[in-house]
């Protein structure tokens, strides 16, 4: 991680954990973590893996974050919600998407959140009637269901 926050241009052997520093797999014994989403296998071994299985790792977990948040928000500026990040010191790959940053800051900061748009974000017209914190507490557990659904297809 640059001294900014931001994760630097990772080089091969170095690729960055998803880690946002809430993980229930090791805590609770969750089977998907509450806070990254990654399976408990995966958080165990994740030293163990090559660069290229921590990339498919890093690519599920963006699928996943952009088809339930872009659904619900608009990203209306990137560089904002970067700099939002940097200063609540909350972990992010600047190589993902940034529904991906997104994700960390409603999981990470979700209590200090009243105004989005301070942040670069807004919710969607379909679900702008909808509490913030119960509208952030909707995505987490469609994220888990859709992990823990994927976890059992693939019997991970």
């Amino acid at each position: 991680m640059s001294s900014d926050g931001e994760n630097a241009s990772i080089p091969t052997g170095m690729t960055k954990t998803p880690c946002i520093g809430i993980c229930s797999t090791t805590t609770f014994g969750d089977s998907v973590c509450r806070g990254c989403k990654r399976y408990a296998k995966e958080v165990l071994n994740w030293i163990s893996y090559s660069d290229e299985m921590k990339q498919a790792v890093l690519k599920r977990l963006e699928f996943l974050a952009t088809q339930i948040l872009s659904d619900r928000f608009e990203i209306i500026d990137e560089a904002l919600l970067g700099r939002s990040l940097k200063e609540r010191s909350v972990p992010f790959n600047a190589e993902l998407s940034a529904f991906c940053w997104l994700h960390n800051l409603l999981k990470k900061a979700h209590y200090k959140l009243t105004d989005l748009s301070e942040h670069g974000v807004v919710v969607r017209p379909a679900y702008s009637q909808i509490p913030l914190e119960t509208l952030i507490e909707q995505v987490d557990k469609e994220l888990l269901i859709l992990a823990d659904a994927h976890r059992t297809r693939f019997s991970i």
